[in-house]
């Protein structure tokens, strides 16, 4: 089982930046994939943004290319979105999911396991 706590989130204005973190723990040894989903009230859960979690690549919706970035550092196990110039239709909760064998690193059904899901509010 792998457990995954999320931090960061809040209400910030039109244009500011916030930094999502995800720690996973427990048999974290054999994750192959990691990335951060969204969703929004009344909205289908959407892909933000996914990372190899050996290789390092990294995907991005085309919503958010350019202004999220999605990092992991490895001595700490951690993952991160760091969100820049934010709009409001960024709102929604989002979610850090994990998984050993994710063919589709954009689809959710992928991952086995799933954050909380911190909330973020962008206002105009």
């Amino acid at each position: 089982q792998v457990q995954l706590v999320e931090s960061g989130g809040g209400l910030v204005q039109a244009g500011a930046s916030l930094r999502l973190s995800c720690a996973p723990s427990g048999r974290t040894f054999n994750l192959a994939s990691m990335g951060w989903f969204r969703q929004a009230p009344g909205k289908e859960r959407e892909f933000v943004a996914g990372i190899g979690w050996r290789s390092g690549i990294t995907y991005y919706a085309d919503s958010v290319a350019g202004r999220f970035t999605i990092s992991r550092d490895n001595a700490k196990a951690t993952l991160y979105l760091q969100m820049n110039s934010l709009k409001p239709e960024d709102t929604a909760v989002y979610y850090c999911a994990a998984g050993t064998l994710v063919p589709y690193i954009r689809q959710p059904g992928g991952y086995g396991y799933w954050g909380q899901g911190p909330q973020v509010t962008v206002s105009s």
